[in-house]
């Protein structure tokens, strides 16, 4: 039985005989205040090839009372099952369906989510339907190829408001009937229903006038900074629309920040979701405001690309985000008045590590990914998808050129408004205008998997002339598990040559050549007779996607100046340069420990010393040798209290030193300074503990055991929202007893109550690096349970789960074992099987760096 899955044999078969004209959808969420199922009716217009013929539509819901097909009343007994109706019978040409459903309220954050607010006790709900959620609010042909008009009606509570994809009509008895939309795909649809808060104001431009939305929860209000979001959306008007030589598309744009939202954002055609931790609360850093606008910004480029044009199946997922991100990234770097010209920093720095980690586990793919149906795309969401394709698309930009890449987008988008496309549609564009013939490339860096290396080989003369020089590229081995070989790639690449200034002491680019490296070896004659600078980089300015590694003498200016670079690019690539060889046993934990400590102080962009907070702490918790791990904990968490003690006050250093003390302090004395600057006993001058700071600090002293129950249940009295019942969750879970951890084990598995939000909030306290001991037991309980929850709970629930709660930081042979016992014996799904044997990949990278930071402290 097909279950909820959908195969793409069956989606192409569908779409080869049925055309949908339009949806008629009316929903009654009169009693959404009180939860439970609401009223949907569906009336569908659709064209069929051939009379006589079958199909199904697809539905999630309780139960089904009417399916009336051309006139006809089927059972519904009969015909509606395992999340389908069958509709057979069609006839040639027009066909109209009627189906009356319950269907219900979620709080996984799939269909309908709904969510009540412990500040107001009013009900907020939100549509999240991709991939294949539609289905869950109204009967619906669920594949994106099938597009339709939209034509929502709706009751609500008096007073609520309720935004979809068209502009709000004003109600009548509390009912809201919108106007069609234009022909979108299901899984753009959206409707916003509650007593939401909002703000308005317009874009205007060459005579038009598109009317702007921002909308949260009351209770968020104050902290909404409504004028800093339309700035940066106007940004994104003005840009995408020249360069995309297309007005956006749609007749009004809304961005609501939603509760328990599983994603980061949803780009619901004029009616985009937004997770609501943007809307911050407390002091965040300018990184936080910086990966906000991205989001932002990637869910308007989705606008056009996606929304306008959209994929034919979800094989092509990778160039809606992969374009997106691409987009969003380049308009942070070059819109008139962007606060973040360095974005391409960022991108280096976070977007570009998570995709470098992707391509090296055992479920690496080719970007192009082979999607047989939908538990395939469901775990698809992942760094190949979005940060190596947009790593891809920044080459592509590099190779055709960027003029001729934007007029293969105009052409492209004119060409196919409204419409679905394949890659292949692109790349013809793209041909045409810039005259490279991409088949080639599209082969070698779209349809194979893995990572190349870039090494460079340098020789010189004794003063110090490049005698010769060379680019090596390798193709590692697949990781064990993956499919397909090898593959050397055609790489459009800068090298830049930088030398220390006697005057300021920093590392300055004095040269730079850009070539295409192919093969296995690129001579660059260019660089012959030069003298030999301090430091040579290959892919400086980042234009490829590739590993790249420094020779002897770089890398020893780098270990000693890598903090002296003037630019914050090159800094940020050998900073992850060096995190890569510390992943990857060339480079120990110990010696990364070092390299950081040598440079952090002298790193201006706060993003990139965010992520160097997260991978030594990383590091030390999973790479370092275990007969090493406490003393460089202690070596790293007085580094971090002396940087914060000596951080410009209130500065956006400062507070990050702050968290990345809370997350490791470890002495009595340090302990005591979290509970002194909690109840102000003690003081950092400049440093606010506000509302997010605070629960950092319970959070780590719930762990160590420093605080229980009566403390946290206090600080959950200063913060009774939302925000303030997931940290509590999260501190809970994080004390050091047996019986926290059991009661956690059992909220999580042994009921399905928890909220989406709420559930990760316990999972994330539940594991803490420094409890191995403790968790140890949980190891075999993983192992017992996991298969049946991926049966039992919906998939962003169990997805959560079996990521989770995989016993990551228990790094042995051992858990090797125990984890390839289930694989071989349990018989998991293919998606479930993906997740796990990605976890197990991260156990075997870890031994393999433990036994190089071993061997490192054995030759000291």
């Amino acid at each position: 039985m097909p279950g909820t899955n959908l195969t793409r044999e069956e989606a192409q078969q569908r779409a080869e005989l049925l055309t949908v004209d339009s949806y008629e959808i009316d929903l009654d969420l009169s009693g959404a205040q009180e939860g439970g199922t609401y009223r949907s009716v569906t009336t569908v217009r659709f064209d069929v090839a051939r009379g006589g013929a079958e199909s199904f539509i697809d539905l999630v819901a309780p139960a089904v009372h009417e399916v009336v097909l051309n006139g006809d009343q089927l059972d519904p007994a009969e015909v509606f099952e395992d999340s389908r109706i069958a509709l057979p019978g069609l006839l040639e040409g027009r066909n109209v369906l009627r189906v009356v459903a319950d269907c219900a309220y979620t709080n996984t954050g799939e269909g309908l989510h709904r969510f009540v607010d412990p500040v107001d006790e009013q009900a907020y709900l939100y549509t999240q339907f991709e991939v294949p959620d539609a289905r869950r609010v109204f009967a619906s042909f669920e594949q994106p190829d099938l597009k339709a008009t939209f034509q929502f009606t709706v009751k609500a509570p008096e007073g609520w408001t309720v935004i979809s994809n068209s502009p709000t009509p004003e109600p009548k008895d509390n009912v809201w009937a919108f106007a069609p939309t234009p022909r979108i795909s299901t899984y753009v649809t959206a409707l916003i229903v509650g007593p939401y808060h909002s703000v308005h104001s317009v874009y205007e431009k060459d005579g038009r006038s598109v009317p702007l939305g921002i909308y949260c929860r009351p209770s968020l209000a104050e902290f909404l900074d409504s004028d800093a979001i339309f700035e940066v959306t106007r940004q994104g008007f003005d840009w995408f629309q020249e360069k995309f030589d297309y007005a956006y598309p749609f007749e009004k744009y809304d961005q609501l920040f939603v509760p328990e939202f599983n994603a980061g954002a949803m780009e619901n055609a004029g009616a985009v979701t937004i997770r609501d931790q943007y809307v911050f609360r407390s002091k965040v850093t300018d990184a936080a405001y910086e990966v906000r606008a991205e989001t932002i910004l990637h869910e308007l480029a989705h606008m056009w690309f996606g929304d306008l044009v959209t994929m034919e199946w979800w094989n092509d997922l990778w160039l809606n985000e992969s374009f997106a991100t691409y987009t969003s990234i380049a308009c942070q770097a070059s819109a008139p008045g962007s606060k973040w010209p360095h974005s391409w920093t960022t991108f280096a720095n976070s977007m570009k590590t998570w995709a470098y980690r992707q391509d090296q586990l055992p479920s690496t793919h080719p970007i192009m990914a082979e999607i047989r149906d939908l538990e395939d795309v469901l775990v698809n969401f992942d760094g190949i998808t979005y940060a190596k394709g947009a790593s891809v698309l920044k080459q592509l930009v590099a190779y055709v050129g960027e003029d001729e890449f934007f007029k293969g987008v105009q052409a492209y988008f004119k060409r196919h408004a409204f419409g679905n496309t394949r890659l292949s549609d692109l790349l013809g564009a793209l041909e045409e205008t810039s005259g490279r013939d991409l088949k080639t490339w599209s082969k070698k860096w779209l349809e194979t998997a893995g990572i190349n290396i870039l090494r460079p080989e340098v020789q010189t003369d004794a003063d110090g002339a490049i005698t010769s020089f060379a680019v090596r590229q390798e193709a590692p081995a697949l990781p064990a598990g993956a499919k397909g070989e090898p593959v050397l790639r055609p790489h459009r690449i800068a090298i830049g040559l930088y030398d220390l200034d006697a005057g300021s002491g920093k590392l300055v680019r004095t040269d730079r050549i850009e070539l295409d490296v192919d093969g296995e070896l690129t001579a660059v004659p260019q660089l012959t007779g030069k003298r030999r600078p301090a430091v040579v980089l290959l892919n400086d300015d980042d234009l490829s996607y590739a590993k790249v590694r420094l020779d002897e003498e770089s890398l020893k200016t780098v270990t000693e100046h890598l903090g002296d670079f003037a630019e914050s690019l090159p800094r940020a690539l050998c900073w992850a340069s060096a995190w890569d060889m510390t992943r990857d046993g060339e480079l120990a934990t110990r010696d990364y420990l070092s390299l950081v400590l040598s440079g952090i102080g002298k790193e201006s962009d706060i993003g990139v010393v965010q992520s160097l907070h997260r991978q030594v702490k990383l590091a030390i918790d999973l790479y370092a040798a275990p007969s090493a791990r406490e003393s460089l904990l202690t070596r790293w968490t007085d580094a971090t209290l002396a940087h914060l003690r000596t951080a410009e006050p209130a500065g956006d250093h400062q507070l990050a030193w702050a968290r990345a003390f809370a997350a490791t302090a470890r002495t009595p004395e340090q302990l005591d300074l979290l509970e002194g600057l909690l109840d102000g006993t003690q003081t950092i001058e400049g440093l606010a503990v506000d509302t997010e700071l605070r629960w950092a600090f319970v959070q780590r002293l719930a762990a160590v055991g420093r605080y229980d129950e009566t403390e946290i249940a206090g600080e959950y009295e200063r913060d009774r929202t939302a925000a303030g019942e997931r940290h509590a969750a999260t501190a809970r879970a994080s004390r050091p007893t047996p019986e926290a951890k059991a009661e956690a084990w059992s909220s999580v598995i042994d009921s399905d109550k928890l909220p989406n939000a709420v559930q990760e909030a316990v999972i994330a306290g539940f594991v803490q690096t420094d409890q191995r001991e403790l968790l140890a037991p949980y190891t075999d309980k993983y192992f017992e349970v996991v298969k049946g929850v991926w049966e039992s709970r919906s998939h962003e629930i169990a997805q959560q789960i079996a990521i989770g709660l995989y016993p990551a930081i228990q790094v042995s042979a051992e858990t090797l074992d125990k984890t390839d016992a289930w694989l071989a014996s349990a018989e998991p799904t293919a998606a479930l099987r993906r997740l796990v044997s990605e976890s197990r990949s991260g156990i075997e990278r870890a031994l393999k760096a433990q036994a190089a930071d071993e061997a490192a402290g054995s030759a000291a």
